[in-house]
């Protein structure tokens, strides 16, 4: 299944794409209230599929608003440094850790809104990845059980703030400008990719392909990243982990290119989809 959070007539909803439109799913399933908690419901998830099979549509796509994947996940958690080659592009050296930090859920926004440059920086950058949506939760997982635990995958941009994120060893601040982080549009439950590590993610500026990896070429593998985490923190169902970016990232680029108001960067995942977000100024 394809599925999304979305606004219509001015509430929050959630439901699932077809080839047709959107299949509402609020309020048919008793207890969910929204996507997280469907994803960790896996009665639900069974119960939401054959609403989807036997429910005609309710509107087009292009009639509702998207939201960001997961509006308000408990955490986002991203990965740095982990592509081979762009661990080489940025002069660093696979550690024998991932490197780690967090996303704050109010810098997210959805597929096509727009992605915010910050007044305080020109060197807005991009950083196509995929991102992981949990399902089922836990603490302390097995490396070999890691998958089980995972709802689905979709696309991420974890736009950088790239002058910020070098003020001191620590990235955060860079990493969480308001409106830098796009996610979306849907999530493509797990049971539809047979194998993550054949997925291609590339990133588009203008048109322009600038990034372009397969999943297979992670230093850290998804369920790696997952039990490595859950030692420190339990995973909650919508929690998000962001797993890097390939190479070819604006600010090690010669000259560097960074993202400018009137630009349109896309995240596009082979067997997902393509996140579309235009940039504009700061007012």
């Amino acid at each position: 299944m394809k599925l999304i959070s979305y606004r219509r007539e001015g509430q929050a909803r959630f439901g699932a794409v077809t080839g047709q439109g959107v299949v509402e799913l609020s309020g048919q399933l008793d207890g969910v209230e929204d996507l997280a908690t469907l994803l960790g419901d896996p009665a639900a998830l069974e119960a939401a599929r054959r609403i989807v099979a036997s429910t005609p549509v309710m509107c087009p796509l292009t009639g509702v608003q998207l939201e960001p994947v997961i509006p308000r996940p408990g955490k986002v958690v991203c990965v740095g440094i982990n592509y081979v080659e762009h661990a080489h592009e940025a002069g660093r050296k696979i550690g024998e850790h991932p490197v780690i930090f967090q996303r704050y859920h109010e810098t997210l926004i959805a597929h096509g809104a727009p992605l915010l440059r910050p007044k305080v920086s020109g060197h807005f950058d991009f950083e196509a990845e995929l991102a992981v949506v949990i399902g089922k939760g836990g603490a302390h997982i097995d490396a070999a059980d890691a998958m089980s635990h995972v709802a689905g995958y979709t696309c991420f941009n974890d736009a950088s703030v790239r002058d910020w994120q070098f003020h001191t060893h620590q990235y955060g601040m860079g990493k969480n400008f308001q409106s830098t982080g796009a996610l979306g549009p849907w999530l493509v439950t797990a049971d539809e990719i047979a194998d993550y590590r054949e997925l291609l993610v590339t990133g588009t500026l203008n048109g322009e392909q600038m990034q372009h990896g397969r999943l297979a070429e992670l230093a850290f593998d998804i369920p790696a990243l997952i039990a490595y985490i859950s030692k420190a923190l339990p995973w909650h169902p919508g929690d998000i982990l962001a797993t890097g970016t390939p190479s070819g990232i604006g600010f090690k680029r010669t000259p560097p290119v960074f993202l400018a108001a009137g630009d349109t960067f896309e995240v596009t995942i082979s067997q997902i989809g393509t996140l579309s977000n235009p940039v504009i100024d700061e007012a």
